[in-house]
């Protein structure tokens, strides 16, 4: 324990996620033998992220306007919204130039444990997004984990009545991996989702 705004410092670094606290204690002393112009510029960055960032008003990512990049962008096709739970999932398929479509965040994932159902997601816009037609497929790109199922499954019923075509991201083996270390889910899904040799 130290003495004042540092153990005050050490214990809001230790709130953020993935830092521990010897990481936050770390950083904490890193900051302290910082230049003060970097440690200046560290901390307007931060009170500008929080005064100038919101969220996209069609699609929920992260935006400096009312509309992110994304949704601005007229090349992107229309009829193709690929649904995510999280802000930085969009980054992650973003990096893989594979995508050409529109996005939209849920905001998490359905979660009884911890309190979060389908009211605290963005679903019901979705479903209003979905109700001019333009979309013709949905593309769930939720995590594939306990949660990420859940939501992908009532996702799925909830978007069927509506003719959509609904696909889910492919999932199996990672490339490089060794089959002896995949789980039994992961193993069974690359069998479920095997492709011809070429």
């Amino acid at each position: 324990m130290y003495e004042g705004v540092v153990q005050d410092l050490i214990d809001e670094l230790g709130r953020l996620p993935g830092v521990g606290p010897k990481s936050a204690q770390r950083i904490a002393f890193h900051l302290l033998q910082a230049d003060p112009v970097d440690v200046r510029r560290l901390a307007d960055v931060l009170i500008e992220v929080k005064d100038k960032v919101k969220f996209c008003s069609i699609c929920f990512n992260v935006a400096e306007d009312d509309q992110c990049r994304i949704c601005r962008d007229p090349r992107r096709d229309p009829s193709v919204l690929c649904v995510v739970e999280e802000y930085k999932d969009v980054v992650a398929i973003e990096r893989t130039r594979e995508f050409r479509g529109r996005y939209h965040v849920l905001g998490g994932a359905i979660s009884p444990i911890d309190g979060i159902g389908p009211e605290q997601l963005h679903i019901r816009e979705l479903l209003t997004r979905l109700g001019d037609g333009a979309v013709t497929e949905v593309i769930l790109a939720t995590d594939p984990n306990l949660e990420g199922e859940a939501t992908a499954t009532y996702l799925t019923r909830m978007l069927g009545p509506l003719g959509l075509r609904v696909t889910r991201l492919a999932s199996g083996l990672p490339v490089g991996g060794d089959l002896e270390y995949a789980d039994e889910v992961t193993l069974g899904r690359a069998f479920v989702g095997r492709q011809a040799a070429t």
